[in-house]
């Protein structure tokens, strides 16, 4: 690890890093509010990919696939359209599911 070692004098402004010191300061709420809608959608179309991997891994409809996880089939296809995020138990359920699907759909048929 290199280690920097600076003195700073209040009447220098020292540039360590590699921070755009002018692109934060002139950032506004407006900037703020776009990166995180940009955010907020990429992690949608994340999820959506994450949900629809694991249903074709496994083979399965999405009718066959909500019927496993006891939802609507509507809900399975808004989730792989990026339109609605699962939250909460589902969210958890998808992430077992990826990591143990025989075991996990042996315990919820």
């Amino acid at each position: 690890m290199k280690i920097v070692s600076a003195t700073i004098s209040p009447d220098k402004v020292v540039r360590i890093g590699r921070i755009d010191v002018l692109r934060v300061d002139g950032t506004t709420e407006q900037d703020i509010a776009l990166q995180e809608s940009i955010d907020d959608f990429e992690a949608m179309q994340e999820m959506a990919r994450f949900v629809k991997k694991i249903r074709m891994r496994l083979g399965m409809s999405q009718t066959e696939f909500s019927q496993i996880l006891n939802i609507s089939s509507n809900t399975v296809s808004q989730w792989e359209q990026g339109k609605r995020y699962p939250k909460g138990t589902a969210k958890v359920l998808l992430k077992v599911i990826d990591k143990f699907p025989e075991s996990t759909l042996a315990v919820l048929r």
